[in-house]
């Protein structure tokens, strides 16, 4: 599925606005804590350019940004955290949560791994390579091959909307972010995340299903912010 699971369009469509923009302010504030100004702060940038593409208000922007760069008087301190296991069937998969809370983030978590597996770290991490991930818009007869090979990507794969994933190293995310507008991308989101080496395949439908309704499960968490899911197709 990638190198992070999302839910189906229609699902996806269904999800309040207000999750989603839950789930962008919180990368806002984590950004603004190098600046609250996107034109000298590159992470802040980026995460700016995604919320006014899900059409986030104006002042839940401002307030966003504010409040993480500590400029509104509120002291709201979100500690990213990783939870590593395996879906039904097996699936391994990593959750990458936002929290202000981590003793109800890892109780609820646990809960939600009732029908999988919950692990300890590095119990399914090893089975996953860390690398940059960028989604990219291609403008005209912009070809990707060469954009990856140019930028110095090392990878690139078709994604949602007529976009492009490119993968990098961790340490050359930024390089390559900034690289890829020189061959006429439109980069939207640049992080770090994971692919998994030994993806699981066929699965019956019924047992893809199960895995389906797991992961939308955790998905819906309020302080779940990625998925990363170790499973083909």
């Amino acid at each position: 599925m990638g190198a992070q699971w999302k839910a189906k369009p229609k699902e996806a469509a269904a999800n309040a606005k207000g999750k989603i923009f839950g789930k962008l302010v919180k990368e806002i504030m984590i950004a603004a804590r190098n600046g609250a100004d996107p034109d000298t702060n590159a992470k802040l940038r980026l995460a700016v350019h995604q919320a006014k593409k899900a059409s986030m208000p104006k002042d839940t922007l401002d307030r966003a940004i504010k409040k993480g760069a500590g400029l509104s008087g509120e002291t709201v301190h979100y500690e990213r955290t990783l939870y590593e296991g395996f879906a039904p069937h097996q699936v391994p998969l990593i959750v990458e949560c936002l929290t202000d809370n981590l003793n109800r983030t890892v109780a609820e978590i646990r809960v939600l791994f009732r029908k999988g597996q919950l692990g300890g770290a590095g119990s399914v991490s090893w089975d996953f390579d860390h690398v940059g991930l960028i989604e990219a818009t291609p403008e005209g007869d912009a070809d990707a091959e060469l954009a990856a090979i140019e930028s110095g990507a090392q990878d690139f794969e078709a994604a949602d909307e007529g976009d492009t994933l490119f993968i990098t190293d961790p340490t050359d995310l930024d390089a390559v972010s900034r690289a890829l507008p020189e061959f006429g991308f439109t980069v939207h989101s640049a992080k770090l995340g994971y692919r998994p080496k030994n993806p699981v395949s066929n699965l019956s439908a019924e047992a893809l299903a199960e895995v389906e309704a797991f992961l939308e499960a955790i998905d819906d968490h309020d302080d779940v912010q990625n998925v990363y899911v170790g499973l083909a197709g």
